[in-house]
């Protein structure tokens, strides 16, 4: 019993360390202006990631953070929050999407959305968030580009 149980522990501990080995650190800039010329936006805006994977947004221009957005998470996930002018590392546990957020820059559009797996996922429950208008103009795009 205990060399079953030996194994089992020693196969749990290799797929874990399986897993830490292929998941991919994605990198997203936080930029008063993107090489498109739009202002406050992150770049990339939309992510595709993976289960384990991190998404790490690097403020290399200033006054920026990153929020997660409670109603644009999957369910159980725990909504976190940066510090302005920090990194912050947002990783990405369950498949679904994540909606990102600037907190000062918001209402300019400053947004970012994080597709986790693939898919196929349904943007509408997203699309039915409230948010400001420039937000909402720059989600537009970032939804049709969700799996379906």
């Amino acid at each position: 019993m205990t060399l079953l149980k030996n194994l089992m522990l020693s196969g749990a501990a290799v797929l874990a360390l399986t897993q830490a080995a292929t998941a991919a650190e994605i990198e997203v800039k936080m930029l008063n202006k993107g090489t498109d010329g739009q202002a406050m936006v992150f770049e990339p805006a939309f992510i595709k990631a993976q289960p384990g994977d991190v998404v790490r947004f690097i403020p290399t221009d200033k006054s920026h953070n990153v929020e997660m957005m409670k109603d644009m998470t999957p369910a159980g996930v725990e909504v976190l929050k940066g510090k302005i002018n920090q990194e912050f590392d947002v990783p990405v546990t369950e498949a679904g999407l994540y909606g990102i957020k600037c907190t000062p820059h918001f209402a300019m559009g400053m947004v970012a959305l994080i597709q986790v797996g693939d898919g196929p996922f349904d943007p509408e429950p997203l699309k039915a968030v409230k948010v400001p208008k420039k937000a909402g103009e720059r989600f537009a795009p970032l939804f049709d580009q969700v799996t379906k």
